[in-house]
């Protein structure tokens, strides 16, 4: 599955993208006014190549649920049962991305790639979709997925997290998440994550794929003290220096100090680039993520946009190797995929204008 995807993604259209910058140079506003979104707009056009693009709904939102090994080392004071207890939690839709999503009309479905506790239905049967719980989003979409394929990570400064096998195990999930989703509609994927520990792997990767000191691309996760987040950082430091992960082998770097999460978004990233639908990133695990997928397709940066940028300092780092610019910026850290749907409005209203705003000529209004 993962070769046939990544041979599927191409380089974004240019002539599709040189109609968009055409119509915008028509439509009844001064060129350049609306800033970033003009950009954004070209950008998805030559994603889907055809001018306007299809607009970016409805949206789905994958929430990808792993453990990590690594919490052995007390990078975080919450414990690791959080996971499996807020995967209940995002079913029984009392997260703040269950809100979000109820806000913007996007599905949530929620994949056990990688959880320590066993969630879900004891049969590991997908669950249907909730009739009305986000009025817009894709139909018949599943609220829960069981693909654990192991109960977390091994500790990456004691051994690599994962077999290259269960590496591309996981990046395959996220392939197949994506191309159900999409197949079941979707017009815009957005990235989603839980997994207590998991900015410490995100941090490996970033340092790893971005070239960056530890120091770097190490923040403070869920709000860790300044002893825990010293700790952390040297942390991140020894799983590198055990492992020496080369930045040319993606999947052995997401082997050797990834996480499940982290391999599964990647997937993701890579199935919407293979059927030029859009992808909007949410925060550090998402970025890191994306970093992975660039890698082994660089071409699949065509169908990234950057939701927000996230206050864990190794999201800014990687934002500036994949040469993306966030949507938003307000401080957020929570993850599960919230800020991606606070950007969501903003990418829909950029197609939005290549579809419904008059030109100069149609509407009679005098250009300068």
């Amino acid at each position: 599955m993962l070769e046939p995807t990544i041979a599927a993604i191409r380089p974004l259209d240019e002539s599709a993208m040189a109609a968009a910058r055409e119509l915008q140079g028509r439509l009844t506003k001064p060129a350049g006014s609306l800033g970033a979104l003009e950009d954004l707009s070209v950008r998805l056009a030559g994603l889907a190549g055809v001018c306007p693009p299809p607009l970016p709904e409805p949206a789905a939102v994958a929430i990808f649920a792993g453990d990590h090994g690594v919490h052995a080392q007390g990078v975080t004071p919450w414990p690791q049962e959080v996971t499996g207890q807020m995967v209940g939690n995002f079913l029984a839709g009392g997260a703040v991305v269950n809100a979000f999503a109820r806000q913007a009309g996007a599905s949530v479905t929620v994949v056990d790639v990688g959880v320590a506790t066993p969630v879900g239905p004891a049969d590991g049967t997908e669950r249907p979709a909730e009739p009305g719980r986000a009025a817009g989003g894709p139909t018949g979409v599943p609220r829960f997925v069981e693909a654990n394929v192991r109960r977390g990570t091994r500790d990456m400064t004691v051994t690599a997290a994962l077999t290259r096998e269960e590496t591309r195990a996981a990046v395959q999930t996220g392939v197949r998440v994506a191309g159900e989703l999409i197949d079941a509609g979707a017009g815009i994927l957005l990235t989603g994550d839980m997994g207590i520990g998991n900015t410490t792997p995100a941090a490996a990767l970033v340092a790893v794929f971005a070239g960056v000191d530890p120091a770097e691309a190490t923040g403070r996760g869920t709000g860790v003290d300044d002893p825990t987040y010293r700790h952390k950082i040297e942390v991140v430091r020894a799983a590198l220096l055990r492992h020496a992960p080369d930045p040319a082998d993606p999947l052995g770097v997401l082997a050797s100090v990834g996480g499940l999460e982290h391999a599964a978004l990647t997937g993701l990233i890579l199935g919407a680039a293979a059927r030029r639908v859009p992808v909007l990133l949410d925060g550090v695990i998402a970025v890191s993520a994306a970093l992975a997928a660039v890698a082994l397709a660089p071409d699949a940066a065509g169908a990234m946009v950057a939701g927000h940028r996230s206050a864990e300092p190794g999201a800014t780092v990687a934002l500036r190797r994949l040469g993306l610019e966030p949507l938003i910026d307000l401080g957020l850290r929570l993850g599960e995929g919230t800020g991606a749907l606070l950007a969501l409005p903003v990418v829909t209203g950029a197609v939005r204008v290549l579809h419904e705003v008059a030109t100069f000529d149609s509407a009679g209004v005098a250009e300068k």
